[in-house]
């Protein structure tokens, strides 16, 4: 099994350090990143160590704060369970964000996911199409009980992205689950997004099929490592499959009244 502190360190020096990069929206506001996209909440966060605490921290926090709303924007400030200053959280909170819940970061090894996967009447296809990104977006919200048409436009935007693929798993003329693959140009890493699963289609092997796709696909491009922010339902499979836990994360959210 791979080492999780090699699989962390791998992660902090080279996904982090230029996931920003992806963004042509990113702005750069020391020592952290920001997106303030038009069709969802917009989103901040930087690297392992921010080298600033105290007050300073804070009015990093405030400042990103006040520039969301004044744009009457919701804004997610993503953290990790193993940065510094170990109080940002706290911070955070005092400054009006709010906890939307902490998920595991695995890493896995591409090479070692690619096993096959039966599926009984379940077909998985790659798209770009509108419709079927419409029809994607409307499961998603289903499946995780929150608005998930934002992904529509979001998805259009990277049409002619080739660093990201997008896969659905159909039945019976439905779009049952789907996923996606996001590479991080200029690294050995990809990350894997999605995955939620109607429950009717829950136990088939849906997900699991999805990430072994997403892996053959990771394999073509030289990819390495694949790395999840797993929720709890998706944490029990990918460890199973050989994923590895390095660290959290949390999402705070700070909303304009």
């Amino acid at each position: 099994m791979p080492d999780a502190a090699a699989l962390l360190s791998a992660y902090d020096t080279q996904a982090r350090s230029v996931e920003w990069e992806a963004y042509p929206q990113a702005e750069h506001d020391a020592p952290v990143f920001r997106v303030a996209w038009e069709h969802r909440r917009g989103f901040v966060g930087g690297p392992p160590d921010l080298g600033v605490s105290g007050t300073e921290l804070d009015a990093v926090i405030a400042r990103q704060r006040d520039f969301f709303a004044a744009r009457g924007q919701s804004v997610e400030w993503k953290t990790w369970g193993h940065d510094k200053p170990a109080d940002l959280p706290e911070r955070l909170a005092a400054a009006g964000f709010v906890s939307e819940g902490r998920e595991t970061v695995l890493i896995g090894l591409a090479e070692q996911m690619t096993g096959p996967v039966h599926l009984d009447g379940i077909v998985l296809r790659e798209t770009k199409e509108e419709a079927d990104l419409r029809r994607l977006a409307a499961t998603a919200t289903e499946v995780f009980g929150r608005n998930s048409t934002w992904m529509v436009d979001y998805l259009l935007e990277k049409t002619d992205d080739r660093n990201t693929v997008v896969v659905i798993a159909e039945a019976d003329g439905q779009v049952v689950s789907s996923a996606r693959i996001e590479i991080v140009p200029g690294t050995e890493f990809a990350g894997l997004w999605g995955g939620g699963t109607l429950a009717a289609w829950r136990g088939k092997g849906i997900y699991r099929a999805l990430v072994a796709h997403r892996a053959r696909l990771a394999i073509e491009r030289g990819i390495k490592y694949l790395q999840v922010d797993a929720s709890e339902d998706s944490r029990p499979i990918l460890e199973r499959l050989g994923f590895v836990k390095v660290t959290t994360t949390t999402g705070y959210v700070w909303k304009p009244k």
